[in-house]
């Protein structure tokens, strides 16, 4: 188990073509993890909700910061945050592929982030049933902070707990 620093890297995202990557590593990520959390059809709504090229760049637009999670040439996985407020952020997305996980790559991100942008606080929101990532979440030391239901249409809702780390 573990990483080796040396062979990852994170960029920040910069470009239409590597919102592109973005996209490609979320159709891969959602259709492997999350089809038995909520089924085909909610994965499917949720991809062209949140992942169509417009929405990727609705949302660096909207003050998201994408970067990208590399293993030599490798794209692997992503993440996007967004600040709340001086020190405290919100982390909208930490995925890493699914062949790729138990690995330390969703700490090295995390790690990166943390480093990267002076976060002293940060919030997130994870399905309550997709208990690999509370676990994960958990080790890192956020704490559940409440249970919440996310109406985002369709008929579907996100039925997450809210997490909190900080400092």
């Amino acid at each position: 188990m573990g990483y080796l620093r040396e062979y990852m890297r994170v960029t920040k995202i910069e470009n239409l073509l590597e919102l592109q990557v973005v996209q490609e590593l979320a159709v891969n990520i959602w259709n492997d993890h999350y089809v038995s959390i909520i089924g085909q059809e909610q994965v499917n709504y949720m991809l062209g909700r949140f992942y169509l090229l417009d929405a990727l760049e609705q949302q660096v637009a909207s003050g998201d910061v994408f970067y990208l999670l590399f293993e030599g040439p490798q794209p692997l996985g992503f993440t996007s945050i967004k600040k709340e407020a001086d020190g405290s952020w919100f982390l909208n997305k930490l995925y890493v592929e699914t062949t790729e996980q138990r690995r330390g790559m969703g700490r090295f991100l995390l790690e990166e982030l943390i480093q990267n942008h002076e976060i002293k606080s940060m919030r997130l929101q994870v399905n309550r049933q997709n208990y690999k990532a509370i676990n994960f979440y958990f080790k890192r030391g956020f704490v559940i902070e409440r249970v919440a239901d996310f109406d985002i249409g369709e008929g579907y809702f996100m039925n997450d707990f809210v997490m909190v780390w900080a400092i």
